[in-house]
């Protein structure tokens, strides 16, 4: 396709983090190559921070908001653009945009402010992308609704596993398939810090303050190390995947920090490693959900994976066992998860001339 008949698509991003910003890297480094093969000119004309916002019905310049973050100032301060006395919100109702990504930090108590904004943005009849996941935990059910109800779509395969295709392989690819067990190391903090404290010797603090330098953590790392991330996360395939409503207070939850390396010594003594499991398991009265430190099998495929790991197994009625795993050693798997979802909504739409 003629780069010049790329269709434009006008996208809003909230949250210009480890992961937004990769998201704006991907869309100058992919730009030539998804307007020749998918046909789609990606144009991001209003980005928002803890700053205020940047909008431009041009489009902004993705680089120069890079720029910005990477100087540690914020996109309020874009030139002719940036706007300070404007929320999130404002932008979604004035910026007239296609698409609503929203990958700011998370609020574990009630979803809020991102929760809105989303629901904003579906009912102006715009796509969404989430990389954010409490506002799903809070309002799975409400946001699918109201999206089918607008005819749009909210997709979050990036909420999961970083770039893993998580959802995907249980909504599509396992869709007709039973599935009795998913076992999945969601959390890619414990499980760096826990190879840490094993190999290096290092102390939690350390391992921790590692994990926090290459971008790894939540913006509060207590929502990672007490395993409420891993949480989250199981009940977003809880409702997306396994279809049964469930809420963070259905999962028994234990996080990592009663671990000490002499527990993973002894493990590992006896053919075992220690790994912070998120566990669905099909019985009598439906899913039992439980995310705690578990001592696998060297032989279990969760327990081959590295620090810089994550993986999902998913055991079925007629699919057998299925697994997969990602090295994702930056945020950039994440970032490309959005994308990929975004090019997964426009992928049904055939440009005509």
């Amino acid at each position: 396709m003629d780069i010049e008949e790329a269709r434009a698509v006008r996208i809003l991003l909230s949250g210009a983090g480890n992961v937004g910003c990769r998201f704006l890297e991907l869309i100058l480094l992919k730009r030539d190559a998804l307007r020749s093969a998918r046909g789609l000119d990606l144009v991001l004309v209003g980005v928002a921070d803890s700053s205020g916002v940047a909008l431009c019905t041009e489009g902004l310049d993705a680089g120069a908001v890079i720029a910005l973050k990477k100087a540690g100032r914020g996109v309020a301060e874009y030139p002719a653009g940036g706007i300070r006395a404007c929320t999130v919100r404002e932008m979604v109702e004035t910026a007239g945009a296609d698409i609503f990504l929203e990958a700011s930090p998370g609020n574990l108590r009630d979803g809020q402010p991102a929760l809105g904004w989303i629901e904003a943005a579906l009912s102006r009849g715009m796509h969404v992308v989430l990389a954010n996941k409490a506002p799903l935990v809070h309002g799975f059910s409400r946001l699918v609704s109201l999206a089918a109800g607008r005819g749009v779509q909210i997709r979050f395969d990036a909420t999961v596993a970083g770039g893993l295709p998580v959802v995907n392989l249980g909504q599509r690819d396992l869709a007709s398939a039973r599935i009795t067990r998913l076992e999945g190391l969601l959390n890619l903090t414990t499980s760096l810090i826990l190879a840490r404290m094993a190999d290096a010797t290092l102390s939690f603090e350390q391992a921790l303050a590692e994990a926090q330098a290459a971008g790894h953590t939540e913006s509060d790392p207590s929502l990672d190390v007490e395993g409420w991330d891993a949480a989250m996360k199981l009940v977003i395939l809880a409702q997306s995947v396994l279809g049964v409503q469930v809420s963070l207070g259905d999962v028994a939850v234990e996080g990592i920090t009663s671990i000490t390396r002499e527990m993973l010594v002894r493990a590992a003594a006896e053919g075992k490693r220690i790994k912070l499991l998120a566990l669905a398991e099909l019985g009598r009265e439906g899913y039992r959900l439980t995310v705690r430190p578990v001592a696998l099998p060297v032989s279990h495929p969760l327990a081959q994976l590295g620090p810089e790991q994550m993986g999902v197994v998913f055991h079925s009625d007629v699919c057998g066992v299925v697994s997969a795993s990602i090295v994702e050693a930056t945020p950039m798997p994440t970032a490309f998860a959005m994308l990929r979802d975004l090019l997964e909504i426009y992928s049904h739409e055939r440009v005509r001339l």
